[in-house]
């Protein structure tokens, strides 16, 4: 059954003294889950009543995954380009791959914008993906 009002279950966990900040990181990230992104506003007054502030890295950097931890209009989505895998043999229950499979494969090749991932595009010019570098 969905959840109606998911803040209104979501605070009485989040304000309960007796659990701990990662218990209530995991209750944020749930939230942000299942709404497919908050407001920074929103994100802002969860991590500061919850007092979480030196965690709050946690939640934000699931923004590198691709998970629209703040989603507004405003917000530029930016998509990793998935590659085609049609060609190639699956299992009956294991058809989806996920989008890290592509960034590591990318990251192999040295195919990765400098852009989106600047510690992991500065390879040598003349190394061509055949070893580890």
């Amino acid at each position: 059954q969905k959840v109606k009002d998911s803040m209104r279950v979501l605070l009485p966990v989040l304000l309960n003294k007796s659990h701990e900040s990662y218990d209530k990181i995991r209750a944020i990230l749930l939230y942000i889950f299942s709404t497919n992104g908050t407001t920074q506003e929103n994100l802002d007054k969860l991590i500061q009543n919850v007092q979480i502030e030196s965690d709050s890295d946690m939640i934000r950097n699931w923004k590198y995954l691709d998970v629209p931890v703040i989603s507004s209009s405003a917000a530029q989505q930016h998509k990793h380009p998935r590659r085609d895998r049609s060609s190639e043999e699956t299992f009956q229950l294991s058809r989806w791959t996920p989008v890290i499979k592509d960034v590591m494969e990318d990251a192999i090749e040295n195919k990765l914008d400098s852009k989106d991932w600047p510690y992991c595009s500065q390879c040598p010019p003349t190394w061509n993906g055949s070893g580890a570098v």
